[in-house]
């Protein structure tokens, strides 16, 4: 066997940093300390990611997440988020020592031209060991918030601008009783944090900008369609609004009859109150439809938006010549959704039905509309059409924006109902039905 020459050394075999026995006890408790520190901040990353991934609309829970994390792990005692506004700094996330809040309240807004806004303005981490050597500090023009920092014996702080196109839109600051300076590790987590907290900002904002203007589609979309059922609409309240007149009149007339007759008069009344009453419940349909507000979710009875939006479209189909059929399931769970966007899904869905079939010649136009109930996906609705069909082309592309097989459409409809049945945390899809038509359904998950 060769022997190693006297010139060649054989290396030690690395040892695990997880078992450092071998490490002497003062620098083996400093790895161990090092390892533990960097353990922490990984899970505090991951909170907040997760914080940012379930709440990509509401800033607050990312906010309180992030700030409270920070405090904790930079060992401080107290931490605060402020986001720059046009009229200064204002709070929207603080975390302290509860004898720290009974004694101080701090200003919900700081000026542009306070202490903390002008260590920002910088956009870079700075560190003050000792407040009360800090020149900036003794010259502040907010000292009154200074005063009251200094009754709680902040001495040293750490503050992380937020920058975002080289401009500073918030700030990170942690705090600490007496004179204890941050450490570099420490500094550099919190620098992590703000860039975490730059991230969540952008997202929401992102989002905000996409919620905004698929409202805004969503919305011109609805009035679209509404002004295609112009005619249905127009004839549905002329019948009621016909009837008005043809009992009042007759009212009129038992009423001037000599004696009158009260009893054939009270009838023409209430039934000029019941026609009142159908034309009143059309505009409310009408209105419910195309109103402009921001989603609000509520538990609501699928079967009960179907009815109306069938209710909305019986002139539309009387016109066709389409027999409507509805197979809707007793007793079905509640399911919690923004009522007008639903009915809009439901609108879209219906109006192509019927659309689809107008311009058939001596076949069925047959509209089935049903209800049931899945365990595993929840509600289920389903609107099929005797039409021509869909090609597998249609398919492909049929829930791709400004795709559109009709002359005069605008290709928004069910893009935009897929958006909100997937919104709803459901699934819109399509099928071709034999030997004719098409079969569109979509799934709602229950509470």
């Amino acid at each position: 066997m060769a022997q190693p020459c006297d010139n060649e050394t054989t290396p030690p075999t690395p040892r695990p940093a997880a078992n450092a026995s071998w490490l002497p006890a003062p620098a083996r408790a400093e790895l161990e300390e090092e390892l533990t520190e960097v353990a922490q901040h990984r899970a505090a990353i991951s909170e907040v990611l997760r914080a940012i991934a379930s709440s990509p609309r509401h800033l607050q829970p990312i906010f309180d997440t992030i700030i409270d994390s920070a405090t904790r792990l930079c060992r401080a005692d107290l931490g605060g988020f402020r986001l720059c506004e046009r009229e200064g700094f204002r709070l929207v996330s603080l975390k302290a020592h509860p004898h720290m809040l009974d004694e101080w309240s701090p200003p919900i807004m700081v000026e542009h031209k306070g202490f903390l806004p002008q260590l920002a303005a910088g956009k870079l981490a700075v560190h003050v060991p000792d407040l009360a050597a800090h020149e900036l500090y003794r010259q502040a023009v907010d000292s009154h918030i200074l005063g009251t920092v200094d009754q709680l014996g902040i001495r040293t702080i750490l503050v992380v601008p937020l920058v975002k196109d080289e401009a500073v839109i918030g700030t990170l600051t942690v705090g600490r009783k007496g004179v204890q300076p941050f450490t570099d590790k420490q500094i550099a987590l919190l620098v992590d944090f703000g860039a975490q907290a730059a991230i969540a900002l952008e997202i929401t904002r992102n989002e905000r900008r996409y919620r905004e203007v698929q409202l805004e589609l969503a919305h011109v979309n609805r009035v679209a369609t509404m002004g295609q059922l112009t005619a249905s609409i127009a004839h549905e309240l002329k019948q009621p609004l016909t009837a008005v007149v043809m009992n009042g009149e007759a009212g009129l007339r038992w009423l001037a009859r000599n004696p009158p007759e009260n009893e054939k008069a009270k009838c023409s009344i209430e039934q000029t109150i019941k026609d009142v009453n159908r034309a009143a419940e059309l505009i409310d349909r009408i209105h419910r439809v195309v109103k402009k507000k921001e989603p609000q979710i509520e538990s609501l009875d699928i079967n009960d938006a179907i009815l109306e939006v069938i209710g909305l479209t019986r002139s539309e189909v009387t016109k066709n010549d389409v027999a409507i059929r509805m197979q809707l399931a007793d007793c079905l769970p509640p399911v919690q959704g923004d009522r007008v966007q639903l009915l809009q899904v439901m609108l879209n869905l219906v109006i192509n039905a019927i659309q689809a079939m107008s311009d058939l010649g001596d076949g069925k136009r047959e509209l089935n509309v049903s209800t049931d109930f899945i365990e595993s996906k929840g509600v289920r609705v389903c609107v099929q059409d005797t039409g021509p069909g869909l090609s597998g082309e249609n398919l492909e592309q049929l829930f791709h924006p400004f795709y559109t097989t009709k002359p005069n459409g605008m290709g928004l409809g069910l893009s935009i109902c897929r958006s909100i049945i997937e919104d709803h945390g459901g699934r819109l899809w399509a099928t071709r039905h034999e030997p004719h038509g098409a079969l569109f359904q979509f799934t709602i998950p229950v509470t």
